[in-house]
């Protein structure tokens, strides 16, 4: 029971670094003064000129949600906690409520300086750190089962462990990727987001036999 308690300790503060980091990302797009908007040519020329500013924050946002989606599938199996598992923890948040910050810088340089890559650097580079915080978080939880509940699925458990092997190696490729493309890191990044959102026994079944029918035969002598 106490465990239990302690779990939802971590989950309930976890819960709340992830809605102020999303809540950061609106606070980035901001307004200009009335001035601007003199008519309607010049309001639809300003939205148009923001869109590199709202596909970061979407794209942003979509990655932080479905991060709070894993982590809270996570939880479901993880029923006890200790010290090493709150420190990687909050590792995990620090590059989560950071997002924000690479978020604003990128959409800010695509806006002014679009053949720049600096800004998709640093983004894609915290997303880098944000799949090894996941893949340590749950490595350290899921070894020989230590942390995780006795009635943990464990065609789940696996299937979360594939899965997450593939995520650091994908930010590393859109990392690279990203010296030389900004439009196309970012593409990447919102299809991972949607990638790690799809359940993860859909995506990694666990490996069955199939049975023969001499199997079956000489099963049921």
């Amino acid at each position: 029971m106490d465990d239990e308690k302690e779990t939802g300790r971590v989950e309930a503060f976890s819960d709340g670094v992830f809605a102020v980091a999303i809540t950061l990302l609106i606070l980035n797009i901001q307004l200009p003064s009335a001035q601007t908007f003199k008519n309607d040519q010049a309001m639809w020329s300003f939205f148009g000129d923001q869109w590199p500013m709202l596909i970061a924050f979407v794209t942003s946002f979509a990655t932080i949600g479905v991060m709070w989606l894993n982590h809270h599938k996570l939880f479901k199996h993880i029923r006890y906690v200790d010290n090493t598992l709150i420190l990687l923890n909050l590792l995990l948040l620090l590059t989560i409520v950071f997002i924000p910050y690479p978020t604003a810088l990128l959409a800010q340089q695509y806006i002014h300086y679009p053949s720049q890559h600096a800004a998709a650097i640093i983004y894609s580079g915290t997303n880098i750190l944000m799949a090894v915080g996941f893949n340590m978080l749950w490595r350290y939880a899921s070894h020989k089962n230590h942390l995780l509940s006795k009635n943990a699925d464990k065609e789940e458990v696996e299937a979360i462990t594939r899965q997450y092997r593939f995520g650091p190696l994908l930010y590393i490729i859109i990392f690279a990727l990203a010296w030389f493309s900004t439009l196309a890191s970012i593409a990447l990044i919102l299809f991972l987001a949607i990638f790690f959102a799809l359940p993860f026994r859909s995506l990694f079944p666990a490996n069955k036999q199939i049975k023969t029918n001499k199997d079956l035969e000489q099963a049921s002598q």
